[in-house]
């Protein structure tokens, strides 16, 4: 416990200074330096140890601690740029509700469930629930998003109806548990929070931390997205 505080103190402070001059010259006392007269000479005492109390990080490990940090954080600026969605033009509405909530759904914030009901490549009209979270884990949605590709329900998504066929599947997934005890709705649970989605038209609510959104599209015959949120106050 000690060794994981420590390290989280030094990885504060090379984010908190600019330069290694800067971190010595907070551990100098303005009564220190009044007495020393010299800067120079008070950096040298401090980086020795002679002055202060606590461990003092040598030049080597400050520097090499806050490339990683700089590192880290180009990183993550990097992988903000890199959603399947950046930089593409959406003219649909429902393209651009997956958009918005492409980052809260990889990112865990967020775990929605997306209906959609429209027709397969033969002209079979199929429906069926997804869990976006767990698409997106597994899928590349560029061609989604570049409209190369159509996003379509598929037997292995949380469930899924031929009406042609009348051939129907049922699946939980990392996120959600499928409950079919109620002939008139399903019911979603979510694993992490065990909160219930009701995806039921009717319902007064969808549940708890939960929203249903009906997405007017002109691709897509019939679209409806249930948000729920894991987290609370995310930005």
């Amino acid at each position: 416990m000690e060794e994981h505080s420590s390290a989280a103190g030094s990885e504060s402070i090379v984010t908190q200074f600019n330069t290694y001059e800067d971190y010595l010259d907070s551990r100098i006392r303005p009564l220190d330096l009044y007495y020393l007269k010299d800067k120079k000479m008070a950096r040298q005492l401090v980086e020795l140890g002679c002055w202060g109390s606590g461990e003092v990080l040598k030049r080597e490990e400050f520097e090499t601690r806050k490339a990683a940090a700089e590192a880290s954080l180009l990183s993550n600026k990097t992988q903000q740029k890199t959603l399947a969605s950046a930089g593409k033009e959406l003219k649909d509405n429902f393209l651009r509700a997956l958009a918005e909530r492409e980052e809260a759904n990889r990112s865990g914030k967020m775990n929605s469930i997306i209906f959609v009901r429209d027709h397969n490549s033969r002209g079979q009209e199929i429906s069926g629930y997804i869990d976006y979270s767990h698409r997106l884990q597994f899928e590349d949605f560029e061609p989604y998003f570049s409209g190369k590709k159509r996003f379509l329900p598929r037997p292995t998504d949380l469930s899924f109806y031929n009406w042609k066929t009348q051939a129907s599947t049922m699946n939980d997934t990392e996120n959600y548990q499928v409950i079919a005890e109620h002939s008139s709705s399903l019911l979603f649970r979510n694993k992490k929070d065990r909160k219930t989605l009701n995806v039921d038209p009717e319902a007064s609510s969808p549940g708890a931390n939960s929203s249903r959104t009906s997405i007017q599209s002109d691709l897509y015959h019939h679209v409806v997205i249930y948000d729920h949120i894991t987290r609370k106050n995310w930005v």
